[in-house]
């Protein structure tokens, strides 16, 4: 083997391991607010228990990349991949992902020591000259924590949302702008044509998000910052969420069976909107980000404002040149802040405080390849009934970002952090 490939190999392996160790250490800081009822506890069938995600962080380590590659590896208790298996039918059968909330046992406690056997594994693994392959895995599996970290503080404020004491996970530092309400939305104009999109280069990137291919799209207009809570307070008074016109079909009808009259965790308790944040309940911050609303609310919104929602390969082609900075998690907001003053033509917050709904099926692109092995149930599997989100949020780390993430979620899913960006046809 040639010493300079040995070199780009061990670098490579020196990188991930920094990587890991802090991804890792990270999602234990996550949980230490946390006791072992509030990591216990579901709130719904769409969200999982604190606990079960740093557990499942871990077992897809011991299965993904210890089992198949350490001959000397044991599995910490074989119960687990049944217990935290989340979608991989390849490995085998799974606990039911709506009655995770009823895994009193094992104890918080229990889960770290999981993790604290898993870890020493890797860190001795990685000790050891290990394959290109392998080291992708490892990849990977820092990547799909990072999307649990997210994840978690998304399902915990979902969690304390449904408490009357409406507490805080975290107290954080957070600056609180009071400027005038937003009362015009500024569009940037691009020309249409034949645009490139997809990841093609050094670096991670999730299958879905390959291969770099061409897509041809006609003048559109981007509105320069995302849509406001005080915007949404005019759709609204102006009847938004009686008239069924502005609503595609499939969203009146989640709207009238879940009675959506407002953002998720707006509350009035009396002359003021409030909203629960992870800082416990706040005053709602009219010039801030519009956040948990459906991609049929964002739809509607955008009808109702004479324009539509950006297709994703509008907004990659539209950030093209911006660079990947914003109110994402390391800032410890944890909540959507207003955009700043500024003067540039291009368009603000394309990174951090809401993703944002587009209007594109989150669907393979030409040429899709999935990973190999059974890490191909990854994404692929999920490409069905499924809208693309970009841009990260306030809880996303910014380690975790890029231009050509692709986020998805159901159409009528609302407690993560998503808001609304407007487009036009020119």
């Amino acid at each position: 083997m040639p010493p300079a490939y040995s070199f780009l190999k061990s670098q490579r392996q020196n990188e991930l391991w920094r990587l890991l160790k802090s991804v890792r250490s990270t999602s234990v800081e996550l949980s230490k607010p946390l006791s072992d009822a509030d990591a216990t506890a579901q709130s719904m069938p769409d969200a999982s228990p604190a606990k079960w995600h740093l557990a499942h962080t871990t077992w897809f380590f011991e299965t993904m990349v210890l089992e198949p590659h350490v001959p000397t590896y044991r599995v910490f208790k074989q119960e687990f991949s049944y217990l935290f298996n989340s979608y991989y039918d390849s490995i085998g059968d799974r606990h039911p992902r709506p009655m995770r909330g009823l895994l009193t046992r094992p104890s918080l406690q229990d889960v770290h020591a999981y993790r604290n056997h898993v870890d020493t594994a890797l860190n001795l693994m990685l000790e050891e000259n290990i394959s290109a392959d392998v080291l992708d895995l490892i990849e990977l599996g820092c990547n799909h924590e990072q999307q649990h970290q997210e994840l978690l503080l998304t399902d915990i404020l979902h969690l304390f949302a449904q408490n009357p004491l409406r507490p805080a996970y975290r107290r954080t530092h957070s600056l609180v702008r009071h400027v005038e309400r937003a009362t015009h939305t500024e569009f940037q104009s691009f020309e249409g044509g034949l645009v490139e999109m997809g990841f093609d280069g050094e670096g991670f990137a999730f299958d879905s998000e390959r291969p770099r291919h061409r897509v041809h799209t006609e003048p559109f207009q981007l509105a320069k910052r995302l849509i406001t809570n005080g915007e949404w307070v005019d759709f609204m008074h102006d009847g938004g969420y009686e008239n069924p016109t502005f609503w595609l079909a499939n969203g009146w009808a989640a709207k009238q069976v879940a009675g959506w009259n407002a953002p998720l965790y707006w509350e009035q308790p009396d002359s003021e909107r409030w909203t629960m944040t992870l800082n416990g309940l706040q005053r709602l911050e009219l010039d801030a980000p519009v956040a948990h609303v459906s991609f049929y609310e964002a739809d509607a919104y955008a009808r109702w404002a004479g324009a539509r929602l950006p297709t994703e390969a509008e907004w990659e082609h539209a950030a093209h040149d911006l660079p990947v900075h914003g109110n994402l998690a390391e800032k410890l907001r944890w909540r959507p802040r207003a955009a700043p003053e500024s003067s540039s033509p291009a368009p603000q917050q394309m990174y951090g405080d809401v993703w944002e709904w587009t209007a594109s099926p989150f669907v393979a692109y030409p040429r899709f390849q999935p990973t190999k092995g059974a890490a191909a149930e990854y994404n692929g599997k999920f490409m069905s009934g499924q809208f693309v989100l970009r841009g990260g949020s306030c809880v996303t780390p910014s380690q975790h970002i890029r231009r050509t993430y692709r986020n998805f979620f159901a159409p009528d899913a609302r407690w993560q952090f998503s808001g609304v960006r407007l487009a036009r046809n020119s």
